[in-house]
């Protein structure tokens, strides 16, 4: 992929911080995963518009509905998980 240097300003602790993390040669990265994160949060804020629009609001049933289901998918997906000690060949 084609790179390209651009000049940004930032919070001098924010950069700093990220830095201190990220380790030498990792900012650059950082900063373009977070824009591209955004950029997609960008999207979907322009989808949920179009399809209010279109659809009008989701009610707070929907919405409930919703979530209850994103609960039970994390549950199923945690209860799958192998435990500590579970799911391991004994040595025999």
């Amino acid at each position: 992929m084609a790179t390209r240097k651009y000049t940004v300003t930032l919070p001098e602790d924010l950069a700093e911080e990220i830095r201190r993390d990220v380790g030498p040669g990792g900012f650059s990265a950082y900063v373009s995963h977070a824009i591209r994160r955004q950029r997609e949060q960008d999207r979907l804020g322009e989808l949920v518009a179009f399809l209010e629009t279109e659809h009008g609001p989701v009610t707070d049933a929907e919405l409930a509905a919703a979530e209850a289901e994103r609960r039970d998918s994390e549950r199923f997906f945690v209860e799958r998980q192998p435990q500590s000690g579970r799911d391991v060949p004994l040595a025999g």
